[in-house]
């Protein structure tokens, strides 16, 4: 089976997706990471050289490798869901979870984040608040679309597999 862990930037998707695949002896794939392997490039990099359409095409590539693999805790980028037929793709061939997560709690984790995020790397204070509330009015309705939804502040990994193996 593999599990899709989906959410904006800042939900936990990597740091929980490394504990659910320890706890279920699955591989862990990171997205992010697949896409710096593929171009060789940092996704920073990758974004200041050719901007964010390239980028979103690296994406889409990495996403569809997933398929390699039997099973597997796969963390999308937070845009990932979000660009052609991605989400759709993602339900075709895993269990999609969304970490939902409330956008002071982002903007908070975000603003103490020690990861850089080119989308974001300008914004501060309200600005990052207003950020956060604008894209998740456009990205989720396409996140609702996950099979399972979990509130991103508290979730545990077991929950995950209870949720997961229960449908």
């Amino acid at each position: 089976m593999r599990i899709y862990l989906i959410g904006f930037m800042g939900s936990g998707k990597s740091s929980l997706g490394r504990r659910l695949a320890k706890k279920l002896g699955y591989p862990f794939v990171d997205i992010d990471q697949v896409i710096e392997n593929l171009s060789g490039m940092s996704i920073p990099d990758i974004f200041l050289r050719f901007g964010e359409s390239h980028f979103r095409e690296l994406e889409q590539q990495a996403l569809r490798l997933t398929v390699n693999h039997h099973k597997a805790v796969i963390a999308t980028g937070g845009g990932t869901p979000c660009f052609f037929d991605n989400m759709q793709f993602i339900n075709e061939h895993g269990v999609s979870v969304y970490l939902r997560m409330s956008p002071v709690s982002l903007a908070y984790r975000l603003k103490h984040a020690q990861i850089p995020r080119p989308l974001i790397e300008q914004l501060k204070g309200e600005d990052l608040l207003r950020f956060i509330e604008e894209k998740l009015k456009e990205r989720e309705p396409l996140y609702l679309q996950a099979r399972c939804i979990i509130k991103g502040e508290t979730v545990k990994a077991e929950q995950v597999i209870s949720l997961v193996f229960g449908l």
